[in-house]
């Protein structure tokens, strides 16, 4: 299978596909997976990636800051 990724917005409940998509033709088996957007869990995970990427920051590891 080859992947397609595109970005697009749902009205009336349709999801709109892109226009000159060769790989998009009629009769083809795909498999569509849908993420949704969720600014609300994504500054969440924002916010505990940099906390747990900041524990492991030790003093001795400032030596690098400055390369």
């Amino acid at each position: 299978m080859k992947a397609i990724e595109f970005t697009t917005k749902v009205n009336n409940n349709i999801i709109q596909l892109p226009k000159h998509q060769e790989h998009l033709t009629e009769g083809k088996k795909v498999k569509v997976i849908v993420l949704i957007e969720d600014k609300e869990d994504d500054s969440t995970f924002q916010q505990l990636t940099q906390e747990q990427f900041l524990k492991g920051y030790g003093e001795e590891d400032s030596m690098y800051d400055g390369l």
